[in-house]
Order: structure tokens, then C-alpha cells, then sequence
């Protein structure tokens, strides 16, 4: 597995304060009428191989038009227009963001899985569990949305889906202790990992940007172009 792809892991880490702000409360509010620590132990696993499950589905489609714009011979702009776009999610004020968006079909969706969510946190069983994870990758995060535009960057349907799988798994200890232990972490340390989070994402950015521009610098910038001659010795 490329050194690429791992960046989603380290962005999935990096971020993962953000999904304790954001996700923790559905993490805290988990059935616990457990017998056993295992199996308490066990649903919660569950719960976040659902949300990774559905990160790397959703990572597939990103990967899937990533791809597509690579084929058409535009793998150094879409690197580029990714780092472009994450830049404008982290500098962009929440108010002009939600003018860009359109929110009440977005609220409309969140209600929705919410009200699925109600039937399947009264079932208190592990098969529940799994199905709130699943449904829990749906809803809308901005800090998701900087891992899809990495991915579709890495232009392939599965290179995406291990992107988004690696950024998913990156989350799950912090939202994992979340449900376990839910004071483990005070507001004040929130808050301070939390300004860690554009600072991450910029670095994503910026990377993403110098591979897009294919100064040959080995990692950080290759020579993307003569990458795709050798990858394709047919059109000579």
C-alpha cells in the first residue's frame, strides 16, 4: 500500500477530535444494556466498522470520478482543484459555507437517518449496532468531506476505498473511547486538538497541491506525468 494512501490514516487521526465534537454524543448515546463487558466491547467495534464500512464505500465513488478525470488526462489538475477545494472548507466562514450549500435538503436527509436511528436504538442488539455505524457515515461532516476529495485524487476505485477505509480506522480510537469512557476527555483538551484540525488540513492541502504540480520531488512531488507514460508504455 502506497505512502499516499496512509495519509488518509494520519488525516483520520489528526481529525479525529472533530468526530468526538460531532459524532461523540451518537457515540455516548449507544445502547450499554450489555451482561458482559465483551459484548459491550464488541457492539461498539461494531458500531465503527459500520461508519469505516461506509467511508470506503463512499470512498469507492470518490475514487470512481477521480478516476474518470484521469482517464480524460487530467490527473495533475484534479490534484490540484482537491488541495483548491479543501483549502476553501477550512478557510471558508461556517455562514457563507451554509449559504453555499443547500441545507434544508441536507437537514431533511439528517432527519431522516434519525429517524431510522429511534427504531434501531431501541432494538439494543449488535446486528443495531452495526446498522447505526453504517447509517452514522452518512451524515453530513465537513471533515468527511475533506477525506472524499483527497481520495477522489488518488484516482482509482479502490485506491479511494483504502483511502477512506485508512481515514475511517483513524477515527475509531477516539470514538471508540468516547463510548467507553465517556469523561476521558475535557472540553479544554477538545478544544485544543480541535485547532489542530485546519492546521492538518492545510498540510493535506498543500500536498495535494505540490502533486499536482510535479516539481520531481521524490514523495512529496513526483513527476506525475512520467509516471503515467510508464504506467501506459502503449502510446509511444
Amino acid at each position: 500500500m502506497s505512502l499516499e494512501l496512509w495519509t488518509g490514516f494520519v488525516v483520520g487521526i489528526l481529525g479525529s477530535i472533530h468526530c468526538i465534537g460531532m459524532c461523540g454524543p451518537i457515540a455516548l448515546a449507544l445502547p450499554s444494556g450489555f451482561p458482559t463487558r465483551t459484548q459491550l466491547l464488541v457492539s461498539r467495534l461494531l458500531y465503527n466498522a459500520g461508519r469505516v464500512l461506509t467511508y470506503a464505500a463512499l470512498g469507492a465513488v470518490s475514487g470512481l470520478l477521480g478516476k474518470t478525470i484521469v482517464m480524460a488526462g487530467f490527473q495533475r489538475s484534479l490534484s490540484i482543484a482537491g488541495g483548491v477545494v479543501i483549502l476553501i472548507m477550512v478557510l471558508l466562514p461556517t455562514r457563507f459555507a451554509h449559504r453555499l450549500l443547500p441545507m434544508q435538503a441536507v437537514g431533511r436527509f439528517a432527519e431522516k437517518i434519525r429517524a431510522i436511528w429511534g427504531k434501531l436504538f431501541q432494538e439494543r442488539a449488535m446486528r443495531s449496532l452495526f446498522a447505526i455505524g453504517i447509517l452514522n457515515g452518512f451524515l453530513p461532516c465537513g471533515f468527511l468531506y475533506v477525506g472524499l476529495a483527497a481520495a477522489a485524487t488518488t484516482g482509482g476505485i479502490m485506491s479511494g476505498s483504502a483511502y477512506m477505509m485508512l481515514f475511517g480506522l483513524g477515527t475509531v480510537p477516539s470514538i471508540l473511547a468516547t463510548s467507553l469512557f465517556g469523561g476521558l476527555l475535557t472540553m479544554r483538551i477538545r478544544r485544543y486538538f480541535l485547532r489542530l484540525l485546519p492546521v492538518g488540513s492545510l498540510i493535506l492541502a498543500s500536498l495535494l497541491i505540490l502533486r499536482g504540480l510535479s516539481l520531481g520531488i521524490p514523495y512529496v512531488s513526483p513527476n506525475m506525468d512520467k509516471q503515467t507514460t510508464t504506467q501506459h508504455p502503449c502510446c509511444h
